[in-house]
């Protein structure tokens, strides 16, 4: 039986026009991602682009787990029909999927985790739960904060982050990108543990 391989979505709108928006920062992360392994997107025929890795090591400081690195080449909005197409593909377990994606009811700098629940508005996500037909996934919900003043949220997430939340981004990415591996390599309580027992700071 071919090994298990995980599956890691970092959700965004396509092209550079919304490449620094807050919407986008769940494909920052992946970028991360596959900047800590050396490695190159490739474009995948299921509108995403693509990169296989392995994170961590495992028993005897073997290869770690498999792990697919994906960044829907879709607008966010409908992001389940990539992920689906992803899944079947690599014919990954629903359970095995980690959807990573910015969130307006965490502060900005906090990284959350949880399996499954709603999708607090989130319509990228909302509509992966549709397409796959299960809640029970994986969600890395990297916080962006709400909008100042009346300023509507739709717009707040098409925006780049500020200036000053720019200086703490970097750390910020880094930290979301430490969950996935921790949540890959040691399961998804004790990145949790560890993540929501203290508040993430630079």
């Amino acid at each position: 039986m071919s090994e298990n391989r995980w599956l890691v979505v970092g959700l965004g709108n396509p092209g550079p026009k919304y490449a620094g928006n807050r919407h986008n920062v769940g494909q920052m992360v992946v970028n991360e991602l596959a900047r800590r392994a050396d490695v190159r997107f490739s474009a995948h025929r299921g509108h995403a682009a693509t990169a296989e890795v392995r994170l961590g090591t495992g028993p005897g400081g073997a290869p770690g787990p498999r792990v697919v690195l994906s960044k829907p080449t879709s607008f966010m909005n409908v992001s389940g029909g990539p992920v689906a197409s992803l899944t079947n593909y690599f014919k990954i377990d629903r359970a095995m999927v980690v959807v990573v994606h910015d969130e307006l009811d965490i502060p900005f700098a906090e990284v959350r985790l949880k399996r499954g629940g709603g999708e607090g508005g989130h319509n990228g996500v909302r509509d992966i739960s549709k397409t796959l037909g299960t809640r029970e996934y994986i969600r890395v919900r990297v916080g962006i904060g709400r909008p100042p003043g009346q300023m509507d949220p739709a717009d707040f997430v098409l925006r780049d982050f500020s200036s000053r939340e720019r200086v703490d981004l970097p750390w910020l990415l880094d930290a979301a990108a430490d969950a996935v591996e921790l949540i890959i390599t040691a399961g998804l309580e004790a990145a949790q543990l560890r993540f929501h027992t203290h508040t993430v700071e630079p």
